[in-house]
């Protein structure tokens, strides 16, 4: 797949024109769900699709903000850089989540696909001048805003208040309430990010959230399938793990 100038880069992607958002697989879980048909094809003539392979960056910390994006298929990560090179991952986004919400006009973290990601793609300015004229959009954008903020909240008691073993069943109950709207199997949850993905995100070693998947399984709380997925066995019992019971 051939590389072209993004304006935040250069990465592996495709870039199409806008997709049939009534047709939208996400259409029900995405900031689109409340908007008329008119205003819809308003926001339509603004999109266009754009595809990034696995491993490769979709925004850069710190560079202009010129587009946002809504995540049609796939899962993406996202990081900041500390100053002495260590890398803080700060969630985790799956289809129907909004990215890019930007200050002071630059993308306040890294955002890479963890798997082949599918996404709506919005040239900030022409969104903005619609965010005017479309209040519904407006709101669903507000309350994605919302939504950071209180991730923001959670991470933050993980990473202070949390043992390992609760910092672990809490992010598997997150994760299962981040992917339950898509179409999958109850109590499966499908795990695209490494083990130290994951540890970096809840502030703790490779080994140690190793070990804890480990520990629950044993419990009989959770299962891990050959696929590399987790099973839910006990969601009471995964619930009283998070909260130290």
């Amino acid at each position: 797949m051939p590389s072209v100038k993004r304006d935040f880069g250069v990465v592996p992607q495709a870039t199409r024109p806008g997709p049939q958002c009534d047709d939208c697989e996400i259409r029900e879980i995405s900031v689109c769900r409340s908007m008329s048909p008119p205003d819809l094809a308003r926001l339509q003539a603004i999109i266009s699709t754009t595809h990034v392979a696995a491993g490769q960056p979709i925004t850069h910390e710190g560079e202009p903000a010129e587009s946002l994006f809504n995540v049609v298929s796939g899962a993406v990560k996202l990081y900041k850089l500390l100053p002495d090179g260590r890398r803080q991952i700060t969630g985790f986004l799956f289809p129907g989540d909004f990215l890019g919400i930007a200050l002071n006009d630059t993308y306040v973290y890294t955002a890479e696909a963890l798997t082949p990601v599918r996404l709506c793609r919005f040239p900030r300015r022409r969104l903005e001048a619609l965010l005017r004229e479309i209040p519904n959009l407006e709101h669903e954008l507000l309350n994605e805003v919302a939504t950071e903020l209180v991730a923001a909240q959670d991470q933050m008691l993980l990473l202070g208040r949390k043992t390992a073993r609760e910092r672990v069943a809490s992010f598997l109950l997150m994760l299962d309430r981040g992917t339950k709207r898509t179409n999958r199997p109850p109590n499966i949850l499908d795990l695209p990010m490494s083990r130290g993905d994951i540890a970096d995100y809840l502030g703790l070693t490779t080994e140690t959230v190793s070990r804890t998947f480990t520990q629950l399984r044993k419990a009989g709380v959770i299962a891990l399938t050959h696929r590399g997925e987790v099973e839910i066995l006990d969601r009471a019992g995964l619930e009283a793990e998070s909260e130290g019971g």
